[in-house]
């Protein structure tokens, strides 16, 4: 498949939800439609992200300050773009991105409490007019992503965070996709692997047919 501009697509959830593992069913999908595609995450997809995320992610004794960890999301974001996101889209590739300014919206927008409007100020110096052409939400109860999500490895810098944090975040992603209904496909990511898979291979099957 060869189009002129490809698709941008990104995955959203919080903790727990399955994100990684339904990454690979998509770029399964994405193989078997030969569609050619670059699959990347944020915060991160470069060197020097990598290493702005591994300060976001690592617990730390110093007290990140909110303006500070937002500015050092959209900095990483800023590499992403130039490096990875835009060539990619400009040479007619898809891009599969693991959160990307939504993420932004519901952690330090619901989770921390900042305004939407500083958020949205970075994120048009950032992106320009650029946005996602589907965004995959999977969804879950807090709590039970939470015990997934700590079951399989030590907590990270948010991990770390109160449940109410997260009940926030939840709550900031489900609103997001309620205002932007033709970017967002919200998927119960409660339910058995095989039939989140099915709902996210019927949502890009239709994606894929109106974009043809």
């Amino acid at each position: 498949m060869n189009n002129k501009l490809g698709m941008f697509i990104t995955v959203e959830g919080g903790e727990g939800v399955g994100k990684t593992t339904n990454m690979l069913f998509i770029e399964n999908w994405l193989d078997k439609k030969n569609i050619k595609y670059t699959s990347t995450r944020e915060p991160g997809g470069t060197p020097l992200a990598e290493n702005i995320r591994e300060l976001l992610l690592t617990p730390s004794d110093e007290l990140i300050n909110e303006n500070t960890e937002l500015l050092l999301m959209f900095a990483a974001r800023a590499q992403h773009l130039s490096q990875v996101i835009l060539p990619s889209l400009k040479q007619g590739k898809w891009v599969l991105c693991d959160r990307f300014t939504d993420a932004s919206f519901a952690y330090q927008g619901g989770g921390r409490g900042m305004s939407d409007k500083k958020i949205s100020l970075l994120e048009n110096f950032v992106q320009g007019t650029l946005r996602p052409d589907l965004t995959i939400l999977l969804d879950i109860p807090v709590k039970d992503g939470l015990k997934r999500a700590l079951s399989r490895s030590k907590p990270d810098r948010f991990e770390q965070e109160k449940i109410e944090f997260f009940d926030r975040v939840r709550k900031t992603y489900i609103d997001r996709s309620k205002k932007f209904p033709k970017q967002y496909k919200v998927i119960d990511a409660s339910k058995k692997l095989d039939q989140v898979e099915l709902k996210i291979e019927v949502i890009l099957e239709e994606f894929l047919k109106k974009k043809l």
